[in-house]
């Protein structure tokens, strides 16, 4: 679906699979990688799939930026980069539809910052991840903004000054991941917690996705405020006066 150059878009049922396949330059992320991405996203957003797969051939889930896209650019050509790089990023949690990570091999740097960007994300036993910044030259400064809101500072000050790689069980355990499996089983596990994840009322887990992260960064005060409002208003959506209305009746409710 689509033409596109550096992903493959596709559907399997109810869900859309975006797949990066540019396996022999580690799925690194040119701007027009980004871009299409960005594409993809919004198409998908606007469309009726309950979720979305980011998915990647080959053993490298996505090396980060792609050095040789980047080499010579400007201050204003980079600034267009990162831009672009954190427009996907935002509109991975801003789509109404749960999106969900297929790490298979090394996710790094913005590779690892988009895997801390998706709602959830299943890992292979053999994944690693990494923002190898601190270690050189170029700190890893936007992939923190994504890594610190998913392990915490302490973990994302960890990787970010260290630069070293963690393990999959490091990651599940730090929180940038839901579950580690058998890398063959990969797939498998990551369309069974996409389903469970996406039952139910289709417009209700929209809204409440997005009310997630716009309250997460919010003081409690304004937070409860916030979230409060919401759901009053949400109660009167027919979705949930049919979830209501079920409850009473002893039934299963009907969703569209």
């Amino acid at each position: 679906m689509g033409d596109f150059e550096y992903i493959e878009r596709s559907d399997e049922g109810d869900f859309a699979v975006v797949t990066m396949c540019r396996p022999k330059s580690r799925n690194a992320l040119s701007e027009a990688h980004l871009r299409e991405l960005l594409a993809a996203l919004r198409d998908i957003g606007d469309g009726s799939q309950r979720g979305v797969i980011v998915a990647a051939q080959g053993p490298v889930f996505s090396a980060g930026h792609d050095f040789s896209d980047m080499h010579g650019r400007d201050l204003e050509a980079m600034r267009r980069l990162l831009a672009v790089c954190a427009d996907v990023m935002q509109l991975v949690q801003s789509i109404p539809q749960v999106v969900i990570a297929q790490v298979e091999g090394l996710a790094t740097a913005a590779g690892c910052q988009l895997v801390s960007s998706c709602d959830l994300a299943v890992a292979g036993a053999s994944a690693r991840f990494q923002v190898p910044g601190g270690a050189g030259g170029w700190f890893c400064t936007t992939p923190g903004v994504a890594l610190a809101r998913a392990v915490g500072r302490k973990h994302a000050l960890e990787m970010l000054l260290t630069g070293d790689p963690i393990d999959a069980a490091t990651a599940c355990a730090w929180g940038l991941v839901n579950r580690v499996v058998a890398d063959d089983a990969v797939a498998a596990e990551t369309r069974e917690l996409l389903g469970r994840a996406t039952r139910g009322s289709r417009s209700s887990k929209g809204l409440g996705k997005q009310a997630f992260y716009r309250q997460i960064d919010l003081d409690i005060p304004a937070a409860y405020a916030y979230a409060s409002e919401v759901m009053a208003s949400a109660s009167q959506t027919p979705d949930a006066q049919e979830g209501v209305q079920a409850f009473v009746e002893k039934r299963k409710p009907r969703f569209p």
